[in-house]
């Protein structure tokens, strides 16, 4: 059995579409996530206790469909989960996988190492064989099927839930996600300030973006820690960023690395994102977003 493990986080669905190159895959779903068209078969987990995430229960879940081969994404959950399956049957798990196959009976990858500075090949063994797909590896692609969806329970104790979610706080009601947006506005040290952030708020806005950060913005408390993209934050995929006032540490660039187009505005020409981005103007953002901002307004957005 090749198993995926599905959640509402849509880079699930990247995963699942990467797990298809295997073979027939099952998706093993988690809560209302839908993958309707994507597999022929899927298990929805349902237990009274399961109703938000706890890592272990999840765990025991795989364990106890004895896959031969399971997949996740490589999010903060499909990591955790894995290595939980990892430490259970004790065997190895390969992370951020950007490309896989088989050959006999193990598994060739490639998967980032180093923050995504460096790409590693290698065999994956084990019984089962585990594996955490790096966001944005793949594109999410139905496959055109009909999906039968048949409940799973289950068998979960007591030690199952040590480790649990018991609240979520919810963003703000019409709030756009930055692993899903089209456009991210980030911004750097060179906003300034914590107020600096009120422009690229607006200029997000017109665009139809959402707005991100530096690590050294959110360390300064400028903005929360979900708003952060790089290694240790979100790793967004847009059509277009716009990076301003960010010098671009290697921690950042794997974060906005898959961006389909960057726009770097930023005083210092040799800042390390502009030899990755696609254009580049080099000035003042304090003078040049606000121009940017009120061509917009004048053209209608």
């Amino acid at each position: 059995m090749i198993l995926c493990l599905v959640d509402d986080d849509p880079v699930a669905l990247e995963a699942l579409t990467f797990a298809r190159r295997f073979g027939d895959v099952e998706a093993l779903v988690f809560g209302d996530a839908d993958v309707g068209g994507y597999v022929s078969r899927a298990r929805r987990v349902v237990h009274e206790r399961l109703d938000d995430y706890a890592p272990e229960a999840w765990a025991q879940a795989v364990v106890e469909l004895e896959p031969e081969l399971v997949l996740a994404a490589g999010t903060d959950r499909g990591q955790e989960v894995l290595a939980h399956v990892a430490a259970l049957l004790d065997v190895p798990l390969a992370a951020n996988v950007v490309d896989a196959r088989p050959e006999g009976d193990a598994v060739r990858l490639t998967r980032q190492r180093w923050g995504g500075s460096l790409l590693e090949e290698a065999l994956l063994h084990g019984a089962p064989k585990l594996l955490t797909v790096a966001p944005h590896a793949v594109e999410a692609e139905p496959a055109g099927v009909e999906t039968n969806v048949e409940d799973f329970a289950p068998t979960l104790r007591d030690e199952h839930f040590r480790v649990r979610s018991t609240r979520r706080e919810e963003a703000a009601a019409g709030t756009i996600r930055l692993d899903t947006a089209r456009v991210v506005v980030g911004g750097g040290r060179g906003v300034g300030s914590k107020e600096g952030f009120e422009l690229l708020e607006e200029l997000a806005a017109l665009l139809g973006g959402a707005v991100g950060g530096s690590r050294v913005v959110t360390n300064l408390g400028w903005r929360p820690h979900s708003d952060q993209v790089g290694q240790t934050g979100a790793r967004i995929a847009p059509d277009l960023y716009i990076a301003c006032g960010v010098s671009g540490a290697i921690q950042h660039i794997v974060g906005c690395k898959g961006a389909k187009r960057i726009l770097v505005i930023n005083k210092d020409r040799n800042a390390p994102i502009v030899a990755r981005a696609d254009w580049a103007v080099i000035g003042d953002l304090h003078e040049i977003v606000p121009q940017i901002v009120a061509e917009l307004r004048t053209n209608g957005g």
